[in-house]
């Protein structure tokens, strides 16, 4: 229908138009108003427009009057949230909806409502959040402590490990099983002529039932430290490290003593893997007793320690350890919780002819009395052995460092006489001593080898020392020159002669005193000398020779490779070429004389009483222990492995600590001696050792934890030193020169 110019000025307003029906309608039929009216608006454009097609209403929507969309949207949305308002007062008011466009808008808001509840329950509450990161921290920091727990039963737990590289076969004593097991006992200062004194009736029973060279040659220089490492690592003192008793490191700017374990018993002067490390790695439990350098923690395995004790206690100590059960008597008694199981590898150290052959001197009567006691204890054990039936289950290697000269004060030579000590930064070794000049050129060097040389050929020092060059003239055979630990120049005594500072000992002031030297006994000289030669003897089923085999003369560089296959153990690279079977030259003839070999008399001995063959008696002799059970010459074949199922197990009571030790007879007097002037070297008795010993491992419970705890503040204190030394904190080093002593 047709409307005239005049109606459509009267008609009214859109806006007003619509407003006034909206305030009137729901918003319902607003909208369906406001689509047709759209609709119309399109519609007659596209009339006018002679009808558009569908692409070009397309572009023109997203065109031209995309911006007149816009602006109605904003309007209806505006008059949408009115609407809603007037719509909300009216329901508050007449209490319900008007119609069903007010139940569907009051349906939509509730159903928002209802979802916002659904999503804000799925959110996890703040104490929930905190509860779920305190068990996920607590699990992190529970796992981080069972794995160090884990590190640590790793370094210092007896689980055996798979990596076994050989597998050799256990022997039966009748009621257990022993897989390899080897005891190396060494006999510190043993000298190989000792055995020719009619005073060591074990050891000389040992070697008619074993097989033995004459001697066996020590390494250079022939120290306790050096040749005890240079034992468990088959390497001359120029690779493993320990160069000397004493010395001094260029690199790191410390100095290494011996006596003190602050300066000596950090893993950073050990330079090799000693083979209860390697047994460890190989699943070879070990027990390390008294060993120097056992308590250095070398590559994260630490024993304990306690102090020094008796020789009968050392006994009871290695049979504790042998009557442990073994892993298969463990499985067969179904006893899962003894945490005790027998080593494999036992090694321990005996001090007692060492420190008594430096402080009486080696052919004093008191040191004949102390050789006789370690025979006795020898006895002791090999009687334990032979009681357990296990004389031909398992081996035993006894050996000896280095022997021993004697010493007098008409042998000695005052170092500040044939060298201006001014000129020297640092010394090392004794009694052997190496020179770190403060200018280490090779003019200075050379300079200081002249002078030094020029002296040696004096009369009064005739025979008294020779000189040598690290990098120049060191003889060949010390294997002493590979390594920066070790002084550029050396002056080496001669057998029996010592070097001294003044401060240490006037050797004028002494002679007009007629003060007698001390130690009366030292080592240290050339490792071929015959004073210096030590001893090894072995038995065993990893020995299957004829009762008194001798083999041919070898340096101690090769025990480390036979100890290794006698439990069937893969050695690490070393020095050494022997492998077992040994290769024998015969047997010993019991019946010939022995070599004789001069030591040089002390001050208040003649030449002729410091040969063998004339010694004092040796007190209270024969009431030494005996050898109850006579050693078989032929050692009989090791009994074949006896089945489980017919092996009866005697029952596994728990390992208790060794009893206290019992009321000890007094020792015979020792003679008089005079006494010792201040700043001398005094080496200390057998009785007061000051090495540490390794403890037995026979404590539990709190034991463990301490030993657990102890393991923890070790890993701090050694981060702590590495953190210092990395930072240049201890660069002060002082030589300790007074006190000195040669405890080994």
């Amino acid at each position: 229908m047709a409307i005239s110019a005049h109606e459509q000025l009267d008609q009214p307003d859109d806006s007003e138009s619509d407003d006034g029906e909206r305030a009137a309608r729901p918003s319902e039929d607003v909208r369906r108003h406001d689509r047709e009216t759209m609709t119309a608006e399109d519609e007659a454009e596209r009339l006018i427009g002679g009808g558009p097609t569908e692409e070009s209403r397309m572009g023109k929507s997203y065109r031209g009057d995309g911006a007149q969309r816009k602006k109605k949207r904003r309007r209806r949305d505006g008059r949408s949230g009115e609407e809603e308002k007037r719509e909300l007062m009216y329901e508050m008011e007449e209490g319900g909806p008007r119609n069903s466009s007010a139940e569907s808008v009051t349906s939509s808001s509730e159903g928002d409502m209802q979802r916002l509840g659904e999503v804000q329950a799925r959110r996890p509450s703040r104490a929930k959040r905190w509860t779920t990161l305190s068990v996920i921290h607590i699990f992190i920091v529970a796992a981080f402590l069972a794995l160090l727990y884990g590190a640590y039963r790793a370094t210092t737990g007896t689980k055996i490990s798979n990596d076994t590289s050989t597998t050799a076969p256990t022997l039966s004593n009748g009621t257990h099983t022993f897989a390899p097991t080897t005891i190396l006992l060494s006999l510190d200062g043993f000298r190989a002529d000792f055995l020719d004194r009619g005073i060591t009736p074990t050891l000389n029973g040992f070697i008619r039932s074993g097989v033995s060279p004459r001697y066996m040659q020590p390494a250079f220089p022939s120290l306790t430290f050096p040749n005890h490492f240079t034992l468990v690592t088959g390497l001359h003192p120029e690779s493993h490290g320990i160069v000397g008793n004493t010395f001094w490191d260029p690199d790191t700017k410390k100095e290494f003593y011996y006596t003190d374990p602050a300066r000596s018993m950090t893993p950073e002067w050990w330079n090799a893997e000693p083979i209860w490390v390697s047994a460890e790695k190989q699943g070879v439990r070990s027990a390390i007793h008294m060993w120097p350098g056992s308590e250095a923690h070398i590559a994260g395995i630490e024993p304990e320690f306690n102090a020094d004790e008796r020789l009968d206690r050392k006994v009871q100590r290695v049979l504790h350890w042998l009557d442990m059960p073994s892993d298969q008597d463990v499985r067969n008694s179904g006893i899962e919780r003894v945490k005790e199981r027998r080593p494999q590898l036992i090694a321990a150290y005996v001090p007692n002819v060492d420190a008594d052959g430096h402080k009486y001197g080696p052919n004093s009567t008191y040191i004949r009395s102390t050789i006789a006691e370690v025979d006795g204890m020898l006895a002791s054990l090999f009687n334990g052995i032979a009681d357990r039936n296990l004389t031909n289950v398992i081996n035993i290697v006894v050996v000896s460092d280095h022997g021993m000269a004697t010493t007098a004060t008409s042998r000695l030579v005052q170092l500040e006489d044939v060298v201006d000590t001014s000129l020297i930064e640092h010394t090392d070794g004794w009694p052997l001593y190496g020179l770190r000049p403060f200018d280490t050129s090779d003019a200075q060097l050379t300079n200081l080898y002249n002078q030094l040389v020029a002296k040696s050929k004096l009369p009064k020092y005739q025979d008294a020392f020779d000189v040598y060059l690290r990098d120049k003239n060191m003889p060949a055979k010390y294997h002493f020159s590979a390594n920066q630990r070790i002084a550029p120049l050396w002056i080496i005594p001669r057998a029996g002669w010592a070097i001294v500072k003044k401060h240490e000992f006037d050797i004028v002031a002494a002679k007009q005193t007629n003060d007698v030297y001390h130690p009366r006994g030292l080592h240290g000289y050339d490792h071929e000398h015959p004073l210096m030669r030590a001893i090894f003897v072995a038995r065993g089923p990893a020995f299957p020779h004829s009762g008194g085999s001798r083999v041919k003369e070898f340096q101690n560089t090769e025990v480390y490779n036979i100890v290794c296959d006698s439990l069937a153990m893969e050695p690490k690279q070393n020095n050494g070429t022997i492998r077992l079977p040994f290769a024998t030259e015969g047997k010993h003839d019991f019946d010939a004389k022995p070599d004789e070999i001069y030591d040089p008399p002390s001050d208040e001995d003649d030449a002729d009483d410091a040969k063998p063959g004339s010694p004092p008696e040796v007190p209270n002799l024969n009431a030494r222990p005996t050898h109850p059970h006579p050693l078989q010459p032929h050692p009989s074949p090791p009994t074949p492995p006896t089945p489980p199922e017919a092996t009866p197990l005697a029952p596994i009571e728990p390992f208790q600590p060794l009893p206290p030790d019992p009321p000890q007879p007094p020792k015979q007097p020792k003679p008089p001696e005079k006494p010792t002037p201040p700043g001398r070297p005094v080496v200390h008795d057998g009785d007061k050792t000051e090495r540490p010993v390794v403890h037995d491992g026979g404590e539990t419970g709190d034991a463990e934890v301490e030993g657990w705890w102890q393991w923890v503040k070790n890993k701090v204190e050694g981060f702590k030193g590495w953190v210092g030394s990395k930072f240049g904190a201890d660069e002060k080093s002082g030589k300790e020169d007074e006190g000195k002593q040669e405890g080994g």
